[in-house]
Protein backbone atom coordinates (compact mmCIF):
# COMPACT_ATOMS: atom_id res chain seq x y z
CA UNK A 1 0.00 0.00 0.00
CA UNK A 2 2.57 2.47 0.96
CA UNK A 3 4.31 1.56 -2.16
CA UNK A 4 1.58 2.61 -4.19
CA UNK A 5 0.65 5.48 -2.56
CA UNK A 6 4.49 6.93 -3.20
CA UNK A 7 4.41 6.07 -6.59
CA UNK A 8 0.66 7.71 -7.19
CA UNK A 9 1.88 10.23 -5.68
CA UNK A 10 4.68 11.13 -8.26
CA UNK A 11 2.67 10.69 -10.91
CA UNK A 12 0.23 13.15 -9.34
CA UNK A 13 3.04 15.72 -9.50
CA UNK A 14 4.13 14.98 -12.83
CA UNK A 15 7.30 12.90 -12.02
CA UNK A 16 6.42 9.88 -13.58
CA UNK A 17 4.11 8.80 -17.03
CA UNK A 18 1.27 6.12 -15.95
CA UNK A 19 3.74 3.58 -17.99
CA UNK A 20 7.05 4.47 -15.79
CA UNK A 21 4.09 4.23 -12.52
CA UNK A 22 2.96 0.70 -13.88
CA UNK A 23 6.43 -0.75 -14.43
CA UNK A 24 7.67 0.71 -10.71
CA UNK A 25 4.65 -1.60 -9.64
CA UNK A 26 5.14 -4.21 -11.71
CA UNK A 27 1.65 -3.72 -13.66
CA UNK A 28 0.46 -3.04 -17.05
CA UNK A 29 -0.25 0.75 -17.84
CA UNK A 30 -3.92 0.07 -18.33
CA UNK A 31 -4.02 -1.78 -14.87
CA UNK A 32 -2.23 1.20 -12.98
CA UNK A 33 -5.03 3.17 -14.40
CA UNK A 34 -7.68 0.70 -12.47
CA UNK A 35 -6.10 0.77 -9.59
CA UNK A 36 -5.67 4.72 -9.16
CA UNK A 37 -9.68 4.97 -10.21
CA UNK A 38 -10.41 2.30 -7.78
CA UNK A 39 -8.28 4.07 -4.91
CA UNK A 40 -10.17 7.16 -5.65
CA UNK A 41 -12.86 6.28 -4.97
CA UNK A 42 -12.74 3.76 -2.06
CA UNK A 43 -9.46 4.19 -0.88
CA UNK A 44 -6.82 1.18 0.33
CA UNK A 45 -10.23 -1.07 0.59
CA UNK A 46 -10.89 -0.27 -2.80
CA UNK A 47 -6.97 -1.95 -4.11
CA UNK A 48 -8.11 -5.49 -2.33
CA UNK A 49 -8.31 -8.65 -4.46
CA UNK A 50 -11.95 -8.94 -5.29
CA UNK A 51 -11.97 -12.06 -5.67
CA UNK A 52 -11.62 -12.70 -1.68
CA UNK A 53 -14.58 -14.30 -0.02
CA UNK A 54 -15.65 -15.60 -2.68
CA UNK A 55 -15.97 -19.53 -4.41
CA UNK A 56 -13.78 -20.30 -7.42
CA UNK A 57 -16.48 -21.48 -10.25
CA UNK A 58 -13.59 -23.95 -10.87
CA UNK A 59 -13.44 -25.28 -7.08
CA UNK A 60 -13.52 -29.44 -6.51
CA UNK A 61 -16.13 -30.56 -4.34
CA UNK A 62 -14.60 -31.67 -0.80
CA UNK A 63 -16.88 -35.34 -1.78
CA UNK A 64 -14.51 -35.70 -4.59
CA UNK A 65 -11.13 -34.83 -3.09
CA UNK A 66 -11.89 -37.67 -0.20
CA UNK A 67 -12.73 -40.24 -2.82
CA UNK A 68 -9.30 -39.54 -4.63
CA UNK A 69 -7.95 -39.79 -1.31
CA UNK A 70 -9.50 -43.05 -0.21
CA UNK A 71 -8.65 -44.42 -3.71
CA UNK A 72 -4.95 -43.41 -2.43
CA UNK A 73 -4.88 -45.21 0.66
CA UNK A 74 -6.66 -48.24 -0.28
CA UNK A 75 -5.49 -49.32 -3.80
CA UNK A 76 -2.49 -46.96 -4.92
CA UNK A 77 -0.48 -46.38 -1.44
CA UNK A 78 2.84 -46.07 -2.35
CA UNK A 79 2.34 -45.42 -5.53
CA UNK A 80 4.49 -41.63 -7.15
CA UNK A 81 2.66 -38.98 -8.13
CA UNK A 82 2.90 -39.40 -11.68
CA UNK A 83 1.61 -43.05 -12.10
CA UNK A 84 -0.96 -42.46 -9.74
CA UNK A 85 -2.17 -39.67 -11.77
CA UNK A 86 -2.41 -41.41 -14.73
CA UNK A 87 -4.52 -44.27 -13.48
CA UNK A 88 -6.87 -41.41 -12.29
CA UNK A 89 -7.64 -40.50 -15.86
CA UNK A 90 -7.38 -42.99 -17.69
CA UNK A 91 -9.26 -45.92 -14.95
CA UNK A 92 -11.57 -43.58 -12.62
CA UNK A 93 -12.44 -40.49 -15.24
CA UNK A 94 -10.77 -38.14 -13.19
CA UNK A 95 -9.95 -34.49 -14.94
CA UNK A 96 -7.95 -32.97 -12.56
CA UNK A 97 -4.20 -31.27 -13.28
CA UNK A 98 -1.30 -33.22 -11.88
CA UNK A 99 0.00 -30.23 -9.41
CA UNK A 100 -3.33 -30.02 -8.15
CA UNK A 101 -2.99 -34.28 -7.15
CA UNK A 102 0.47 -33.38 -5.53
CA UNK A 103 -1.23 -30.95 -3.66
CA UNK A 104 -3.76 -32.93 -1.76
CA UNK A 105 -1.62 -35.50 -1.46
CA UNK A 106 0.84 -33.90 0.48
CA UNK A 107 -1.62 -31.61 2.37
CA UNK A 108 -3.17 -35.60 3.60
CA UNK A 109 0.32 -36.35 4.52
CA UNK A 110 -0.05 -39.30 1.94
CA UNK A 111 3.43 -38.00 -0.09
CA UNK A 112 6.14 -36.67 1.25
CA UNK A 113 7.62 -34.04 -0.51
CA UNK A 114 10.68 -34.52 -2.83
CA UNK A 115 13.62 -33.53 -1.51
CA UNK A 116 16.37 -31.27 -2.69
CA UNK A 117 18.22 -32.37 -5.97
CA UNK A 118 22.14 -32.47 -5.35
CA UNK A 119 24.66 -30.73 -7.66
CA UNK A 120 23.88 -30.68 -11.58
CA UNK A 121 25.78 -32.97 -13.47
CA UNK A 122 26.27 -33.27 -16.67
CA UNK A 123 24.72 -36.34 -18.25
CA UNK A 124 26.22 -38.72 -21.40
CA UNK A 125 24.24 -37.25 -24.96
CA UNK A 126 22.19 -39.85 -26.12
CA UNK A 127 23.20 -41.44 -29.62
CA UNK A 128 21.37 -40.25 -32.65
CA UNK A 129 19.76 -42.54 -34.42
CA UNK A 130 18.36 -45.73 -32.65
CA UNK A 131 20.62 -49.21 -33.40
CA UNK A 132 23.54 -47.64 -32.58
CA UNK A 133 24.08 -48.65 -28.59
CA UNK A 134 21.82 -50.99 -26.69
CA UNK A 135 21.91 -51.26 -22.70
CA UNK A 136 21.64 -54.48 -21.36
CA UNK A 137 21.06 -55.01 -17.59
CA UNK A 138 19.66 -56.53 -14.63
CA UNK A 139 17.80 -55.47 -10.94
CA UNK A 140 17.38 -57.54 -8.40
CA UNK A 141 13.95 -56.41 -6.46
CA UNK A 142 11.03 -58.16 -5.04
CA UNK A 143 9.07 -57.54 -8.62
CA UNK A 144 5.70 -59.98 -6.86
CA UNK A 145 4.44 -59.13 -4.15
CA UNK A 146 5.41 -62.55 -1.21
CA UNK A 147 7.71 -64.26 -3.50
CA UNK A 148 11.33 -63.88 -3.20
CA UNK A 149 13.71 -61.05 -5.32
CA UNK A 150 13.60 -62.16 -9.10
CA UNK A 151 15.92 -60.52 -11.53
CA UNK A 152 14.25 -58.27 -14.14
CA UNK A 153 16.67 -58.43 -17.39
CA UNK A 154 15.94 -54.95 -19.99
CA UNK A 155 17.58 -54.61 -23.13
CA UNK A 156 16.64 -50.71 -24.06
CA UNK A 157 17.67 -48.12 -27.09
CA UNK A 158 20.12 -45.30 -25.88
CA UNK A 159 18.44 -43.26 -28.36
CA UNK A 160 15.38 -43.39 -27.42
CA UNK A 161 14.79 -45.47 -24.15
CA UNK A 162 13.03 -48.33 -25.68
CA UNK A 163 12.85 -50.99 -23.70
CA UNK A 164 13.04 -54.07 -26.39
CA UNK A 165 12.94 -56.78 -24.28
CA UNK A 166 12.38 -57.34 -20.69
CA UNK A 167 11.54 -60.63 -18.41
CA UNK A 168 12.11 -61.93 -14.73
CA UNK A 169 14.04 -65.30 -13.99
CA UNK A 170 15.33 -66.33 -10.79
CA UNK A 171 18.82 -65.17 -11.76
CA UNK A 172 20.54 -62.84 -13.97
CA UNK A 173 23.54 -64.81 -15.70
CA UNK A 174 24.60 -65.96 -19.54
CA UNK A 175 21.19 -67.81 -21.01
CA UNK A 176 19.57 -64.39 -19.52
CA UNK A 177 21.87 -62.38 -21.06
CA UNK A 178 21.53 -64.30 -24.70
CA UNK A 179 17.60 -64.51 -24.10
CA UNK A 180 17.37 -61.17 -24.28
CA UNK A 181 19.26 -60.13 -27.14
CA UNK A 182 17.82 -63.01 -29.22
CA UNK A 183 14.58 -61.14 -28.45
CA UNK A 184 15.86 -57.92 -29.24
CA UNK A 185 18.07 -59.18 -32.34
CA UNK A 186 15.03 -61.11 -33.77
CA UNK A 187 12.80 -58.40 -33.51
CA UNK A 188 14.97 -55.28 -34.25
CA UNK A 189 18.43 -56.31 -36.16
CA UNK A 190 21.38 -56.46 -35.06
CA UNK A 191 22.97 -52.87 -33.35
CA UNK A 192 26.45 -51.59 -33.55
CA UNK A 193 27.23 -52.00 -30.09
CA UNK A 194 26.11 -53.05 -26.86
CA UNK A 195 26.60 -51.36 -23.17
CA UNK A 196 26.73 -53.26 -19.83
CA UNK A 197 28.15 -54.10 -16.66
CA UNK A 198 31.34 -56.08 -16.31
CA UNK A 199 29.54 -59.02 -14.43
CA UNK A 200 31.55 -62.16 -15.24
CA UNK A 201 29.18 -63.35 -18.04
CA UNK A 202 29.83 -60.19 -19.74
CA UNK A 203 33.52 -59.50 -19.27
CA UNK A 204 36.73 -61.55 -17.86
CA UNK A 205 38.10 -59.12 -15.22
CA UNK A 206 41.33 -60.31 -14.12
CA UNK A 207 41.38 -57.80 -10.80
CA UNK A 208 38.80 -56.29 -9.15
CA UNK A 209 37.92 -53.14 -10.01
CA UNK A 210 40.46 -53.02 -13.21
CA UNK A 211 39.98 -53.13 -16.95
CA UNK A 212 38.50 -56.05 -18.39
CA UNK A 213 40.46 -58.31 -20.61
CA UNK A 214 39.72 -57.65 -24.40
CA UNK A 215 41.11 -61.10 -25.62
CA UNK A 216 40.01 -63.76 -23.32
CA UNK A 217 36.24 -63.47 -23.96
CA UNK A 218 32.95 -65.00 -22.32
CA UNK A 219 30.37 -66.45 -24.08
CA UNK A 220 28.40 -63.62 -24.98
CA UNK A 221 31.58 -61.48 -25.74
CA UNK A 222 32.55 -64.53 -27.84
CA UNK A 223 28.68 -64.59 -29.82
CA UNK A 224 28.80 -60.56 -30.03
CA UNK A 225 32.42 -60.60 -31.18
CA UNK A 226 31.25 -62.77 -33.80
CA UNK A 227 28.28 -61.39 -35.11
CA UNK A 228 30.73 -58.06 -35.40
CA UNK A 229 29.09 -56.19 -32.27
CA UNK A 230 30.77 -54.01 -29.97
CA UNK A 231 30.96 -54.90 -26.52
CA UNK A 232 31.73 -51.92 -24.41
CA UNK A 233 32.49 -52.04 -20.48
CA UNK A 234 30.98 -49.80 -18.22
CA UNK A 235 33.54 -48.72 -14.95
CA UNK A 236 30.81 -47.21 -13.14
CA UNK A 237 27.17 -46.52 -11.65
CA UNK A 238 27.19 -43.55 -13.05
CA UNK A 239 28.29 -44.50 -16.72
CA UNK A 240 24.98 -46.35 -16.62
CA UNK A 241 22.96 -43.42 -15.15
CA UNK A 242 20.27 -43.94 -18.30
CA UNK A 243 19.59 -47.41 -17.23
CA UNK A 244 19.91 -46.94 -13.49
CA UNK A 245 17.26 -44.08 -13.75
CA UNK A 246 15.06 -46.54 -15.95
CA UNK A 247 14.96 -49.15 -13.53
CA UNK A 248 14.42 -46.77 -10.54
CA UNK A 249 11.14 -46.02 -12.79
CA UNK A 250 10.66 -49.80 -13.46
CA UNK A 251 10.84 -50.21 -9.83
CA UNK A 252 8.16 -47.86 -8.71
CA UNK A 253 5.64 -48.79 -11.33
CA UNK A 254 6.07 -52.41 -12.41
CA UNK A 255 5.30 -53.90 -8.82
CA UNK A 256 2.18 -52.24 -8.64
CA UNK A 257 1.35 -52.87 -11.86
CA UNK A 258 1.33 -56.62 -11.21
CA UNK A 259 0.08 -56.56 -7.76
CA UNK A 260 -3.06 -54.58 -9.58
CA UNK A 261 -3.67 -57.60 -11.72
CA UNK A 262 -3.19 -59.94 -9.33
CA UNK A 263 0.37 -61.87 -11.08
CA UNK A 264 1.73 -63.43 -8.64
CA UNK A 265 4.06 -66.24 -10.87
CA UNK A 266 7.09 -65.74 -13.47
CA UNK A 267 5.43 -66.91 -16.41
CA UNK A 268 2.32 -64.67 -16.74
CA UNK A 269 4.40 -61.72 -15.40
CA UNK A 270 6.83 -62.41 -18.05
CA UNK A 271 3.92 -62.42 -20.75
CA UNK A 272 1.93 -59.30 -19.19
CA UNK A 273 5.21 -57.46 -19.21
CA UNK A 274 5.62 -58.51 -22.69
CA UNK A 275 2.09 -58.06 -24.01
CA UNK A 276 0.50 -55.10 -21.89
CA UNK A 277 3.35 -53.01 -20.13
CA UNK A 278 5.85 -52.70 -22.20
CA UNK A 279 3.52 -50.95 -24.98
CA UNK A 280 2.42 -48.79 -22.68
CA UNK A 281 5.81 -48.09 -20.90
CA UNK A 282 7.48 -47.35 -24.44
CA UNK A 283 4.16 -44.99 -25.19
CA UNK A 284 4.72 -43.05 -22.04
CA UNK A 285 8.55 -42.90 -21.55
CA UNK A 286 11.00 -43.31 -24.88
CA UNK A 287 11.13 -40.76 -27.04
CA UNK A 288 12.03 -40.00 -30.75
CA UNK A 289 15.87 -40.11 -32.27
CA UNK A 290 17.59 -36.80 -33.02
CA UNK A 291 18.15 -38.76 -36.71
CA UNK A 292 15.14 -40.92 -38.06
CA UNK A 293 17.99 -43.10 -39.61
CA UNK A 294 18.17 -46.64 -37.94
CA UNK A 295 21.57 -48.11 -37.59
CA UNK A 296 19.77 -51.56 -36.75
CA UNK A 297 20.82 -54.67 -39.33
CA UNK A 298 18.63 -57.45 -40.36
CA UNK A 299 20.13 -60.69 -39.60
CA UNK A 300 18.58 -64.31 -40.07
CA UNK A 301 17.38 -65.49 -37.08
CA UNK A 302 18.14 -68.96 -37.07
CA UNK A 303 21.79 -68.05 -37.78
CA UNK A 304 21.13 -65.72 -34.33
CA UNK A 305 19.69 -68.38 -32.45
CA UNK A 306 23.17 -70.73 -33.25
CA UNK A 307 25.27 -68.01 -32.23
CA UNK A 308 23.64 -66.62 -28.87
CA UNK A 309 23.86 -69.43 -27.20
CA UNK A 310 26.28 -71.70 -24.55
CA UNK A 311 29.22 -73.42 -27.40
CA UNK A 312 31.83 -75.19 -25.99
CA UNK A 313 33.94 -77.95 -27.44
CA UNK A 314 34.27 -81.87 -25.68
CA UNK A 315 35.80 -84.99 -26.60
CA UNK A 316 33.51 -87.96 -27.27
CA UNK A 317 34.25 -90.54 -24.70
CA UNK A 318 35.16 -94.13 -25.74
CA UNK A 319 31.08 -94.93 -25.08
CA UNK A 320 29.92 -92.43 -27.18
CA UNK A 321 29.18 -90.22 -24.42
CA UNK A 322 29.77 -86.42 -23.81
CA UNK A 323 30.34 -85.13 -20.19
CA UNK A 324 28.04 -81.73 -19.74
CA UNK A 325 26.93 -79.59 -16.88
CA UNK A 326 26.60 -82.93 -14.95
CA UNK A 327 25.09 -84.29 -17.57
CA UNK A 328 25.78 -87.80 -19.36
CA UNK A 329 24.82 -87.27 -23.00
CA UNK A 330 24.38 -90.39 -25.04
CA UNK A 331 25.36 -89.40 -28.74
CA UNK A 332 23.21 -91.83 -31.53
CA UNK A 333 24.20 -94.23 -33.85
CA UNK A 334 24.65 -91.71 -36.89
CA UNK A 335 24.32 -92.73 -41.03
CA UNK A 336 27.64 -90.50 -41.54
CA UNK A 337 30.38 -92.57 -39.66
CA UNK A 338 30.16 -95.50 -37.34
CA UNK A 339 30.75 -93.78 -34.28
CA UNK A 340 32.16 -90.44 -32.60
CA UNK A 341 35.00 -91.99 -30.10
CA UNK A 342 37.66 -89.35 -29.34
CA UNK A 343 35.95 -86.68 -32.07
CA UNK A 344 36.37 -83.46 -30.80
CA UNK A 345 32.36 -82.10 -31.03
CA UNK A 346 30.79 -78.64 -30.23
CA UNK A 347 28.09 -78.68 -27.67
CA UNK A 348 25.15 -75.47 -27.98
CA UNK A 349 23.27 -74.40 -24.97
CA UNK A 350 20.20 -72.31 -26.01
CA UNK A 351 18.46 -69.58 -23.92
CA UNK A 352 15.93 -72.42 -22.96
CA UNK A 353 17.84 -75.09 -21.73
CA UNK A 354 17.70 -77.48 -24.17
CA UNK A 355 21.17 -78.85 -26.25
CA UNK A 356 22.43 -79.87 -29.44
CA UNK A 357 25.64 -81.43 -30.77
CA UNK A 358 27.57 -80.70 -33.67
CA UNK A 359 30.44 -82.21 -35.36
CA UNK A 360 31.69 -80.11 -38.05
CA UNK A 361 28.42 -78.37 -39.57
CA UNK A 362 26.67 -81.03 -38.67
CA UNK A 363 24.09 -81.26 -36.08
CA UNK A 364 24.21 -84.89 -34.71
CA UNK A 365 21.89 -84.81 -31.55
CA UNK A 366 19.23 -82.65 -29.62
CA UNK A 367 18.47 -82.82 -26.02
CA UNK A 368 16.02 -81.30 -23.25
CA UNK A 369 17.06 -79.80 -20.52
CA UNK A 370 17.95 -82.59 -18.41
CA UNK A 371 19.64 -84.51 -20.56
CA UNK A 372 16.60 -86.84 -22.43
CA UNK A 373 17.25 -87.07 -25.92
CA UNK A 374 15.43 -85.47 -28.83
CA UNK A 375 14.17 -87.80 -31.58
CA UNK A 376 15.66 -85.42 -34.60
CA UNK A 377 13.25 -85.61 -37.56
CA UNK A 378 16.32 -84.44 -39.45
CA UNK A 379 19.42 -85.68 -37.73
CA UNK A 380 21.83 -84.30 -40.52
CA UNK A 381 21.76 -80.84 -40.53
CA UNK A 382 24.38 -77.56 -41.81
CA UNK A 383 25.10 -75.49 -38.71
CA UNK A 384 24.56 -71.85 -39.16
Amino acid sequence: MQKFRDVLSRWNGGDLSMMEAGELLGMSERQFRRYRDRYEEAGEAGLLDRRLGKLSTRRVPAEAIEEMLELYRHRYLGWNVTHFHEHLLRDHHFSWGYTFIKTQLHAAGLVERAKRRGAHRRKRERKPCEGMMLHQDGSRHRWLAGEPMLDLIVTMDDATSTIYSAFLIEEEGTASSFRGLLETFVAKGLPSSLYSDRGSHYFVTLKAGGTVDKIRLTQVGRALDRLGIEHIPAYSPEARGRSERMFSTLQDRLPRELALTGIADIETANRFIAQTYLPAHNARFARPPAVQDSAFVAADPQQLAQILCIEEERVVARDNTIAFARLRLQLPQSPIRHHFVKATVKIRQYPDGTLAVFHGPRRIARYMPNGAAIQDTCPIRQAA
